[in-house]
């Protein structure tokens, strides 16, 4: 699974294993090989995609800073 025109560094196959409900946005972890990504979305993108704990997710992203601590 893999989405054309994005760099595969930016993508990440694994399977939804918690979601957390709001009445408007709702977050999804993603278990990937790489790590945990999480990730806000609308409730409503969240249902009409029928996404739910154990469906296999592509997690993509995109960022022009990130910044790391020690």
């Amino acid at each position: 699974m893999a989405i054309q025109g994005l760099n595969a560094r930016n993508q990440f196959s694994g399977k939804i294993r918690d979601v957390v409900y709001g009445d408007v946005l709702s977050e999804i972890e993603v278990a990937t090989p790489a790590g945990i990504v999480s990730s806000v979305v609308t409730t409503r993108s969240l249902n009409e995609l029928g996404l739910h704990v154990c469906s296999q997710v592509l997690a993509s992203f995109k960022a022009t800073e990130v910044a790391l601590a020690l």
